[in-house]
């Protein structure tokens, strides 16, 4: 099809003459409509191909024909997702302006698609590599659209860059202020692009072994065709980062940091070239440089210039077809699908069909127009190379001109400070020579000026001291400056301490140059005065010039004084023209200071400005937000009284329903109901009386309206189940208060509901309602059991201390039993005896432990829980939970007395095993329920408490141990004999087999029997104990459990039946307890 194409394009001139300019039109447009359409067949076609094929030499090589609008059709199929790499490869080489924005469409799908790729684990690693691919093409466009000016191929000139960064070389203050701020940043990009390139090729590498084998093999050409259009783009971006790290080093006083990350970059990429140069897939497509050992040194301007740029050249294509083409191949290979439509259909050429079929098959044109090709193609590479070599020559030279120029530059400045030195040094010469004549005049006139010489030292001391106050003054005015800069940028508030501080800096400057200007002044005096008394000495040096003839000694003297004191004089002006010097500089920085404060106030007024700007959008989007809230907190109000009205219509209509009929409750329950309800209701009127208060905070509010809809439908309900087991009175009464509690219930929640009665609302007449619910209740209650409230509390003591009695007197029979053993009994029976009975006996010392430790419990509980009443009528208080203390004292008691009347018998072989095991399982029942029943009121951090459970934990134990003593006993007392199968035949042994059979049938049929009669006798212990098995359930707030009964083998066993007279089960608040401990512990 590449070939009909190329044919079609490159018609010759004198056949095209013959066609109209409108059929020409018509059929290139028909032409390109039947190319797209094969293109499109074709990409959909390899897209959903099944096998691992790795992309064609021409289609790694090659760009995509630029400017062609079906490449970007094809784009955009949805078949071409595992063709992704193309995207990359257009934003490549297709730079012409609407290359991006094409692109830049499809940006979310590209990323969902890796997301979607990466999350993917397969076996295979596609996934992970697809997710990386699709992360570095949306890098790319991000970045180009970020820097559109930049090329997609990243080709960029070093007047581009600066360009880019925004240089303007007739702003200095801008170039060295924030040119190299953009540059650094586009540098820091441009490293992050690359990074992301870099994690491409080492996730694909790290799949592969670099061996020969694996580069041969389609799975593995597939993984690495991505990285050719990597290995295109990441030479350009090293050559960019070293001509960007080079313009920022301009503007920055380290290129340290850059040129580290620059060396860290070329060494992975250097690593990256060095693995993919070995690899024979690559050879053949693309040549890969070698990078040079070591980085360019950037601290040195020119050695850029020196520095070998790596260029990465795509070889010239040896296959006959790719040399015929004048344009770059398709986004899509069609050869395939060209080769198979034609080995289906007869081959037609359009050329044909167009302009009639040729008088020959051959033409010596073709030949000419095929060398010609050749010749433009050999000519085109050898320009492309060209261009390239220029290129970088041109690089190269405008490198080495730029540091020409910066070194011109910098002499330049040099010449430039050499000068001013030379001015200095020869003013200075000047004021030298007028000094020294002066001093030349003056030489005669200092004869007799020792004292005066004497005065100007104390007033040069006296100076010096001034001078020290000055510098003392500066470094103090200094300080406060700096202060003062640091409050300016502080706070609004600070303004007006800096302006003062700017007057009293103003101030001491003032003053300091009045200071200075007086000490001018007064030395300018001292040297007039100095002056005109040198004048008068003269006069009188004229009149004694005789004398002086006649005292040469003391003229000697006077000249050594002179000496000394002209060296004084030199001393003294030194310091007199240092200090002027310091006055100088010292003006100089007040006056820097001076504009420094005067920008600092200019800034914070700015700075103001838009402070109380930001200041009256904040005040409006609080406005908004507190308007916003208000509406969000009625609405949650209005929603939570919703979900109420929803539950307590649920509960209402739970009275009409005929499947609720079957539930009942007991007054009790009902009554800590309805004083739970009286609470909420006080809640929901603090809460309600929060909210008129303030209405952005409805939390209280929406929180005990939910408690107080779940408790009043609580409340309900159990009312309407309680009156199912009262009297008909009470329950017509008791029925009709929970209506009358729902309809004020809702009548309260719909007053909620509107802005305009909210602050009406009053759940007043809720509680006059649930209050005659409470006392319907309380009536309803039991007046009382065999023994009164009030003797609950002797009952508890009596019932402990005849516990402990019983297992006491337990203990001593167990003793007289081991002795009669002992001289009745020998051999084996007295070992299984004397086993049994110890573990009896520890057993009884456990229960004893467990007893004592729940008595300390039980007064720690008093203690802690009664207040300011008394002992009993903390009993009478906790009266449920009182009778189930004594039951639980009680069953143990009862359980250790028949464990020793069990034990007895199996000792004197008149008993089972079996009953023993029970026992025991009764025992363990019974010490849970002690435990249950103690640990109901206790503190669950209770150090006595702790001890109660572990010495349950050692009853369990305990009773274990008497299990396997007696399963023991019984084995090795048991005589188990051995079948004889010798002498049978088949039939009998078939025959014995049917009767085993009939006997586990038999047995079988027992057990159920026996399992359903205990059952039914556990249900009637339930009843006999005066409380139903539902209102156990209802009370507790929990599902019945099954509690232990204890039942004998043997229906002839009455006396292990027995249960105390008051054997009440606990009002057990709702908790997860198990009844059933013992027979866990030891199964």
């Amino acid at each position: 099809i590449r070939q009909r194409m190329n044919s079609i394009r490159q018609v010759p001139s004198r056949v095209k003459s013959k066609r109209t300019e409108t059929n020409l039109g018509a059929e290139r447009e028909h032409f390109d409509k039947q190319q797209l359409t094969v293109l499109l067949v074709l990409t959909k076609s390899k897209a959903n191909y099944s096998m691992t094929v790795a992309e064609e030499g021409y289609d790694s090589r090659n760009p995509v024909p630029s400017g062609k609008p079906f490449g970007y059709q094809i784009i955009q199929l949805e078949m071409l997702q595992p063709f992704i790499n193309r995207c990359l490869k257009v934003l490549n080489w297709l730079c012409y302006p609407w290359s991006l924005q094409d692109c830049m469409r499809h940006y979310s799908d590209i990323a969902e698609t890796g997301i979607l790729w990466a999350n993917l684990r397969d076996r295979y690693g596609y996934g992970q590599l697809v997710g990386l691919y699709t992360k570095l093409l949306c890098s790319k466009m991000e970045f180009h659209t970020k820097h559109p000016e930049i090329r997609c191929n990243l080709e960029a000139s070093d007047e581009l860059l600066e360009r880019t960064a925004g240089t303007d070389i007739n702003n200095v203050y801008v170039v060295h202020h924030f040119t190299w701020v953009i540059l650094f940043q586009l540098t820091v990009e441009v490293f992050d692009y690359m990074d992301v390139e870099l994690r491409l090729a080492e996730g694909v590498l790290r799949q592969l072994n670099t061996s020969i084998a694996i580069s041969t093999l389609t799975a593995g050409q597939c993984k690495l065709a991505p990285l050719i259009q990597v290995y295109q783009l990441t030479h350009y971006k090293a050559i960019v980062n070293a001509s960007m790290i080079s313009s920022t080093g301009k503007y920055l006083h380290s290129k340290e940091p850059l040129a580290w990350a620059f060396a860290y970059l070329k060494m992975c990429l250097k690593t990256f070239f060095n693995k993919a140069r070995d690899m024979l897939y690559f050879k053949r497509l693309i040549q890969i440089p070698r990078l040079p050992d070591s980085p360019p040194n950037f601290l040195r301007a020119s050695a850029l210039a020196e520095h070998v740029k790596p260029m990465v050249v795509i070889p010239d294509n040896e296959e006959p077809e790719d040399q015929e083409e004048d344009d770059p191949e398709p986004l899509i290979d069609v050869s395939e699908a060209a080769s198979v439509s034609m080995a289906s259909q007869p081959q037609v050429d359009i050329f044909d069909q167009a302009f009639g079929p040729p008088n020959n098959g051959f033409d010596d044109r073709d030949l000419q127009i095929d060398s010609l090709k050749q010749e433009i193609e050999h000519l085109r590479a050898e320009l492309e190379k060209i261009k390239a070599e220029a290129q970088r020559y041109i690089t190269q030279l405008k490198s080495q001109i730029n540091s020409l120029e910066a070194e011109l530059e910098e002499q330049r400045a040099q010449k430039q400070r050499a000068l001013v030195e030379n001015e200095q040094l020869r003013m200075e010469l000047e004021a030298t020579r007028q000094r020294n004549a002066e001093h030349e005049n003056m030489q005669v006139t200092f004869v007799e000026a020792e004292k005066r010489a004497q005065a100007t030292e104390l007033r040069y001391n006296k100076l010096k001291e001034k001078h020290a106050e000055l510098v003392a003054n500066h470094a103090e005015l200094l300080r406060k400056s700096a202060d003062t800069v640091k409050m300016l940028s502080a706070t609004q508030q600070t303004q007006e301490e800096v302006a003062r501080t700017k007057q009293q800096l103003a101030f001491e400057v003032e003053r300091v140059k009045q200071e200075s200007d007086m000490k001018l002044e007064e030395q300018k005096f001292e040297l007039d005065k100095l002056r005109r008394e040198v004048e008068e000495k003269t006069g009188e040096i004229l009149r004694v010039k005789g004398t002086l003839q006649t005292c040469e000694k003391a003229s000697e003297q006077l000249n050594t004084s002179m000496s000394s004191l002209q060296a004084e004089k030199e001393r003294l002006m030194r310091c007199v023209s240092e200090k002027e010097a310091e006055l100088s500089s010292l003006r100089q920085a007040a006056q820097l200071k001076e504009s420094s404060l005067q920008q600092e106030r200019e800034r914070s007024s700015k700075e103001l400005g838009d402070l109380q700007v930001k200041l009256k959008d904040k005040h409006g989007r609080e406005e908004q937000l507190l308007k916003k809230l208000l509406e969000e907190q009625f609405a949650l109000l209005q929603g939570t009284v919703a979900e109420a009205e929803i539950i307590i219509q649920d509960a209402v209509a739970k009275l009409d329903d005929p499947l609720h009929i079957r539930c009942t409750s007991s007054p009790d329950y009902l009554v800590s109901r309805a004083e739970a309800t009286l609470v909420s209701i006080d809640k929901v009127h603090a809460g309600h009386a929060h909210y008129l208060k303030n209405l952005e905070d409805a939390g209280p509010l929406l929180r005990a309206l939910a408690q107080f809809s779940h408790l009043t439908a609580d409340t309900i309900i159990n009312g309407g189940a309680t009156a199912h087991m009262a009297p008909t009175d009470h329950a017509d009464r008791l029925t009709e208060n929970c209506r009358e509690c729902a309809t004020q219930s809702l009548h309260f929640l719909q007053e909620l509901k509107s802005k305009a009665s909210i602050k009406s609302a009053d759940p007043a007449s809720v509680r006059v309602i649930v209050q005659k619910i409470l006392r319907t209740a309380q009536g309803l209650r039991p007046k009382g059991m065999d023994v009164g409230k009030e003797e609950l509390g002797d009952m508890v003591d009596k019932e402990m201390a005849a516990t402990s009695a019983a297992i006491e007197e337990a203990v001593r029979r167990i003793d007289e039993m081991m002795n009669q053993a002992r001289r009745d009994t020998e051999g084996v029976k007295l070992e299984v005896n004397e086993r049994i009975l110890n573990s009896c006996t520890d057993l009884m010392k456990a229960i004893r432990l467990l007893v004592l430790a729940s008595t300390d419990l039980q007064k720690e509980i008093v203690e802690s829980g009664r207040g300011a009443a008394t002992v009993k009528e903390f009993y009478a208080r906790n009266s449920r939970w009182t009778e189930g203390l004594i039951s639980a004292a009680k069953a143990v008691g009862w359980g250790a007395t028949e464990l020793v009347d069990s034990a007895d018998r199996v000792v004197l072989h008149t008993g089972k095993y079996e009953e023993l095991i029970v026992c025991s399982h009764e025992i363990a029942a019974s010490t849970a329920q002690l435990v249950a029943a103690s640990k109901v009121k206790a503190d669950r951090g209770s150090k006595k408490l702790s001890s109660l459970q572990q010495a349950s934990r050692h009853v369990n134990e305990m009773a274990a141990n008497v299990v396997a003593s007696t399963k023991t006993g019984q084995e090795q007392i048991e005589d188990k004999d051995t079948m004889d199968f010798s002498g049978m035949s088949l039939i009998k042994l078939k025959k014995e087999e049917m009767e085993s059979q009939v006997k586990v049938l038999e047995l079988e049929s027992m057990l159920e029997n026996e399992r359903l009669r205990l059952g039914e006798l556990r249900k009637k212990h339930y009843e006999i104990a005066g409380v139903p098995l539902e209102q156990v359930a209802q009370d507790n707030g929990l599902r019945t459990p099954s509690p232990t009964v204890p039942s004998s083998p043997k229906p002839s066993k009455p006396t292990l039946m027995k249960k105390p007279a008051l054997a009440q089960k606990p009002n057990i608040p709702p908790k997860t307890m198990t009844w059933r401990v013992g027979d866990e512990a030891l199964n």
